[in-house]
């Protein structure tokens, strides 16, 4: 039998750093700790304290600070949105996106249920094409049929008659890269901010003529709300989704005037979408590009009884969550970090067509017209540089909201009582000093992770099967 020597030295990094974990006097605090982030594979450590005092007699209410924790530290969630990066943080994530925007459909979180009788859309806004790509197919359809075996200037087919699933890696590829306008794609993800921001004009402009009204009062009669979210299509091309209301002036407490209807509403999205242009800077090397909406275009009205006609309001905001925590790499479309160099861009893991898109974002990027468009800043997301989900201001909630609302509630599920008289003063001292795991830290945290969302699972089904019971008496 080995010695324990020699079984110490078969131990591996992990093991070792675990072992050094449990063994240490502070173990249960700092396991503790772990279990309040959710199990985040990437916290952040902060060290500092929070006072509050009353004002008047200066007596101390309540006093927390790290220097009794362990390595006197607080560790706090690092609220990535994106699965690859964080899985526990980007179910959070997920889970405050379902509720804002489930808000702002049924109600709730200081939105009025009276909201779902106002007209609402859910519309799907795509990116128009900058070259043929391969496509998924049914199972008796060609990808790209022609009868003549055509040929680009290139030399290569403009046909494709193969059959396409969805996991077929061919699937978003250009036929040819060389047809493939490249340029015009990553300026289009840059201008997608300004496109929607001419589009809620648009549709705007074309409420108020449809009801007769000069432009400048529009906002005295109405006021059009959203929530949207971009995705990465296959052909890593962005396509917006978004939920559409209006309201009256004052916002979702306001009942919408008499001629706003769901009928006046989907007219404007139509109208507004086919007419938006944004012109790109002129540059020497491949001119002014004009960039437009696809001409694919999706307007479903959501039914407030829940009728079969349109999606449930549930649906909707169950899909958009899906999507805010999607980053880059889940799409293979890009990467979910930054690049500092060109030579990044040669050694990501992306397929030839994305490399081709960074590229494209890297050469431009260095031109001066388009400077004010930041193209490698955002090479790692192919030029797109909005946020993946944005909101109008009267829509419904906020993430900020969220956060205060659940951190409320865990404060009182562990017993702390911070007073929000105004008669109190917060005195608050914080400092960043470092963040992530040590290899044995990230494989306990990994192990928290796994139970918890296995809780939610069993709890989840728990409650399913409780809803059918009730429902079958």
């Amino acid at each position: 039998m080995l010695d324990r020597a020699a079984r110490l030295r078969q131990l591996t990094e992990v093991d070792r750093d675990v072992i050094r974990l449990a063994q240490d006097s502070q173990f249960a605090r700092w396991l503790e700790q772990i279990t309040a982030t959710g199990g985040c594979a990437h916290p952040i450590h902060l060290t500092g304290a929070t006072t509050v005092r009353d004002t008047y007699s200066g007596e101390i209410l309540h006093h927390y600070g790290t220097s009794a924790e362990p390595g006197e530290r607080l560790l706090v969630r690092c609220r990535n949105r994106r699965a690859t990066v964080c899985a526990p943080c980007s179910r959070l994530h997920a889970g405050d996106t379902f509720h804002l925007v489930r808000a702002g459909l049924v109600g709730g979180k200081a939105v009025p249920a009276d909201v779902r009788q106002h007209p609402r859309l859910f519309i799907t806004l795509t990116a128009p094409g900058f070259g043929p790509v391969h496509r998924v197919t049914a199972e008796t359809e060609r990808c790209r049929p022609r009868r003549e075996a055509a040929r680009c200037e290139h030399g290569r087919a403009t046909r494709c008659p193969g059959r396409h699933t969805a996991a077929d890696p061919l699937v978003g590829q250009p036929l040819c890269r060389d047809c493939y306008d490249y340029a015009g794609h990553v300026l289009w993800h840059a201008h997608t901010g300004e496109l929607w921001a001419r589009f809620t004009r648009g549709v705007r402009r074309v409420l108020a003529s449809s009801a007769g009204l000069v432009q400048t009062r529009f906002p005295e009669h109405a006021r059009l709300s959203f929530a949207k979210v971009a995705e990465y299509q296959r052909r890593a091309a962005i396509h917006v989704h978004a939920v559409v209301r209006l309201d009256g002036p004052s916002g979702p407490n306001d009942p919408p005037p008499p001629w706003a209807t769901v009928g006046a509403l989907t007219d404007a999205v139509r109208a507004a979408a086919e007419a938006v242009t944004v012109h790109s800077s002129h540059s020497p090397a491949i001119g002014e590009r004009a960039l437009r909406w696809g001409v694919q275009l999706d307007a479903r009205p959501l039914r407030a009884s829940g009728d079969v006609e349109g999606p449930e309001d549930a649906a909707v905001a169950a899909y958009v969550a899906k999507y805010v925590t999607k980053g880059a790499a889940d799409t293979a479309a890009g990467t979910d970090y930054r690049l500092t160099s060109a030579g990044d861009i040669e050694t990501a893991v992306v397929s030839s067509h994305v490399r081709s898109l960074m590229r494209a974002c890297w050469r431009l990027g260095g031109l001066q017209e388009f400077e004010s468009l930041r193209l490698r800043a955002w090479a790692h997301a192919l030029g797109f540089r909005g946020h993946i989900l944005t909101k109008s201001r009267a829509y419904s909630t906020t993430y900020a909201s969220l956060r205060a609302e659940r951190a409320e509630h865990e404060r009182t599920a562990v017993g702390i009582d911070v007073p929000h008289d105004p008669g109190t003063a917060t005195d608050a001292h914080w400092r960043y000093i470092g963040s992530g795991h040590t290899p044995g830290a990230a494989l306990i945290a990994a192990g928290i992770a796994e139970d918890l969302a296995r809780n939610r699972e069993i709890a989840s089904a728990e409650h399913k099967a409780e809803r059918r019971r009730r429902r079958g008496n």
